[in-house]
């Protein structure tokens, strides 16, 4: 029977003091097993509180190097770690903070082939990667095993926090990162940290929320972010919440595959395309659009993302969602300019070319890079997810 000792006693008594965690819940800390991929801006923090928790197997997936940039957010390295493994470096980091844990550093990227074999011994996986293949690759796997996922990302001043894959009382498993995000962004629509800036204090509050939903999990103590996104805004201190559910097409996960290629499918969707295609496919800037909306034209103005979308950022247009434009053809004016939306120009590229070849419109344009060419050119205040 699992116990503590003396010195866990002493080290966790502020743990024991709480009537609704006690020792119960300390102990199933101490039998967890907790997956932190990425030791950077995220993973820094989540690890920190994770150890000091008392977690008793923590696993750490980095192949990256500590770099001289990484230290105005990454607080679990020094200036004496540049150069060094992020995972080798934040075990040092992690047993010189609690000795009484095991600590499995994993010094290699996750790919396809080696993903299921690290996450298969683990109770919860944290996503703490600053890039698309990755978190999709993740959430596939957690997908097959049959493992929660705790999401997390940041960029400029925002973060989202989002629990995926949850077990939850009717024996099904909760909405996944592909019911919020069915397909990649285009590559050249989304700038990284590098690119966009990151406030450093932003990951320590998104990596210590992601912390608090795996000890959530394990102990089942209060209501984790399952079907649920948390977006944080770092300047106005103010906490959304944004409720989603698998969607009823959703990608049904049988395999790993290759997500390099996976995530670069979008940057070249439309030059796959024959010639004919893409001159039949009327496309419209975002520059032309607002021109549109500000002549007071009559005009349609249709947005085919997921109503969570919707619902965080929009241009005013009518929702229909992608998958319910089969049975919403009767909607779609045949009589005025008709403008099809989605975030980057890619399922609204689709449903334009659908619709023309199916139900023979001829009055359709495809508003040329989504609602992120907007937000990036008309509007920058607008905050797109």
């Amino acid at each position: 029977m699992t116990t503590l000792t003396r010195e866990e006693t002493i080290r966790y008594s502020r743990h024991l003091a709480l009537r609704e965690f006690g020792l119960e819940n300390q102990l199933k800390l101490k039998q967890a097993k907790v997956l932190v991929v990425g030791a950077g801006g995220l993973g820094s923090p989540a690890l920190l509180y994770l150890a000091a928790a008392g977690i008793g197997t923590l696993g750490i997936a980095d192949g990256d190097t500590v770099d001289l940039s990484n230290l105005q957010r990454q607080i679990l390295f020094t200036v004496d770690d540049i150069g060094h493994n992020k995972a080798q470096s934040a075990r040092t980091r992690l047993s010189r903070l609690n000795p009484g844990i095991t600590i499995h550093p994993y010094p290699t990227a996750l790919t396809s082939s080696n993903a299921l074999d690290v996450l298969k011994d683990y109770d919860v996986v944290i996503d703490g990667t600053d890039n698309f293949p990755t978190r999709y690759l993740l959430n596939d796997a957690c997908g097959l095993l049959g493992k929660p996922l705790v999401y997390g990302s940041i960029l400029r001043f925002e973060g989202h926090v989002s629990v995926f894959n949850l077990s939850q009382k009717d024996g099904h498993r909760s909405a996944n990162y592909r019911d919020l995000f069915p397909e990649p962004p285009d590559p050249s629509s989304v700038p990284n940290c590098e690119e966009a800036g990151v406030l450093g204090i932003l990951p320590g509050m998104v990596g210590t929320m992601q912390a608090a939903e795996a000890i959530k999990i394990i102990t089942g103590l209060g209501e984790p972010l399952a079907e649920k996104l948390a977006i944080v805004d770092a300047l106005s201190m103010n906490v959304t919440i944004i409720r989603y559910h698998p969607q009823r097409d959703r990608y049904v996960i049988t395999t790993l595959i290759d997500y390099e290629d996976f995530c670069g499918l979008n940057q070249h969707k439309n030059k796959s395309l024959t010639f004919n295609e893409r001159e039949i496919m009327k496309e419209i800037t975002v520059q032309e659009l607002k021109q549109l909306m500000d002549s007071g034209a009559d005009f349609q103005l249709i947005d085919v993302r997921e109503p969570h979308e919707y619902e965080a950022a929009n241009l005013d247009g009518e929702l229909i969602p992608q998958g319910d434009i089969p049975s919403s053809v009767d909607k779609i004016s045949r009589d005025k300019k008709v403008v099809i939306h989605c975030r980057s120009g890619a399922r609204s590229g689709n449903m334009v070319q659908w619709l023309e070849k199916n139900h023979k419109f001829e009055n359709l344009y495809n508003l040329k890079g989504g609602i992120l060419a907007w937000a990036r050119e008309i509007d920058p205040e607008m905050h797109v997810s």
